[in-house]
């Protein structure tokens, strides 16, 4: 297979939610035989890193032959737009191992994403430290990164996940949460005693205020400082609908970063926003996707999608940082949003 190092284009970094029905990022397309067909979710789990060489990973529950295009990028970006490193045949579907090299644009980063994407809408991310020994918080013989999939579901009732590298002798405290939080702030439901690590099947109670949600979102996370965790998300549903999901009703809103004053303000691009809603602007740490930030701004889009005002004022409380999240979103039940992230340096990249 032929490597190539160029930049794809970005592409949806919003999910909106509308009558209660979430609209996915992609549509999942079902490969299966038509007696047999149901969802497919693929995941993908890091096995190993090689500081600025390797990283080794596994897919799980991939659909059968189909290109998945391989990407890397910056933290924090999901893969989407970053550098093609490789395409790769799923073959006959489910796991896979693989090797590749971290291309040269990341050498030095802490921490890169890494993406695998169909053009039939599958597609799977995960991130990797940049370092050869991994982990952090007390398990000195760890390496790699935690991860978890999904192993089923029954609906409004509880979901059942298989863990991955998970570290030794640690305590996991399990949430779940609304789709697109990451399991962030979501409902506390277990906790994972992870033992010899490795490999963990449990099972876990969807909580009652999240019943009838169409995808929940659902994290483990150590209470450490800098802690171990993975997340993950499912379709709250016992076998799937099969088929082809449904198309979004409404336009995808997303947004780039145009400038940056180092310090000082944010300028971003906004994309396909819908007409006559209002925005609340949040900033704050890397990775949290501006969940739980400062309170920048309020913005409002006019009958035709047009935002009131495009430049932001960047928190003083973020300006030793040197990377910050940016949000956007309405304060609806389940709301439209957007986010990204940007360097805090001075820097012009609009036409």
């Amino acid at each position: 297979m032929k490597k190539e190092s160029k930049l794809i284009s970005p592409s949806r970094m919003l999910i909106p939610r509308l009558g209660g029905l979430l609209a996915a990022i992609v549509l999942l397309m079902v490969m299966l035989a038509p007696a047999q067909a149901q969802s497919v979710i693929p995941t993908m789990g890091i096995n190993s890193v090689v500081a600025d060489t390797t990283v080794t990973f596994t897919t799980y529950n991939f659909p059968p032959n189909q290109d998945f295009v391989l990407t890397m990028g910056k933290m924090g970006t999901l893969g989407i737009g970053g550098w093609v490193v490789d395409t790769i045949n799923s073959g006959a579907g489910g796991s896979a191992t693989y090797t590749y090299p971290i291309p040269d644009a990341f050498l030095g980063d802490y921490q890169v994403a890494i993406r695998l994407e169909s053009a039939q809408g599958y597609y799977a991310y995960n991130w990797f430290y940049n370092n050869t020994s991994g982990g952090s918080g007390g398990t000195p013989d760890y390496s790699g990164i935690p991860t978890f999939s999904i192993v089923s579901a029954n609906a409004d009732q509880d979901v059942t996940i298989m863990t991955n590298n998970f570290p030794a002798n640690q305590s996991f405290t399990v949430t779940i949460g609304e789709m697109g939080t990451l399991g962030i702030g979501g409902y506390v439901v277990g906790t994972i005693e992870s033992g010899t690590g490795g490999a963990i099947q449990q099972t876990f109670n969807i909580p009652a205020e999240l019943h009838g949600r169409y995808q929940l979102s659902i994290r483990a996370q150590t209470a450490q400082a800098n802690p171990y965790y993975a997340y993950n998300w499912f379709y709250n549903n016992t076998s799937g609908s099969g088929g082809v999901e449904p198309a979004p009703p409404v336009a995808i809103p997303t947004f780039g970063i145009c400038s940056v004053q180092a310090n000082d303000w944010v300028k971003i691009s906004p994309n396909n926003f819908p007409p006559n809603q209002t925005f609340n602007v949040t900033m704050g740490e890397m990775g949290t996707l501006g969940i739980g930030g400062t309170s920048v701004a309020t913005v409002t889009t006019d009958a035709n999608g047009v935002l009131s005002a495009t430049q932001f004022t960047i928190p003083s409380a973020l300006w030793d940082r040197s990377q910050i999240s940016i949000r956007l979103q309405t304060s609806h039940a389940n709301p439209y949003y957007a986010y990204n992230w940007f360097y805090n340096t001075t820097a012009n990249v609009c036409p």
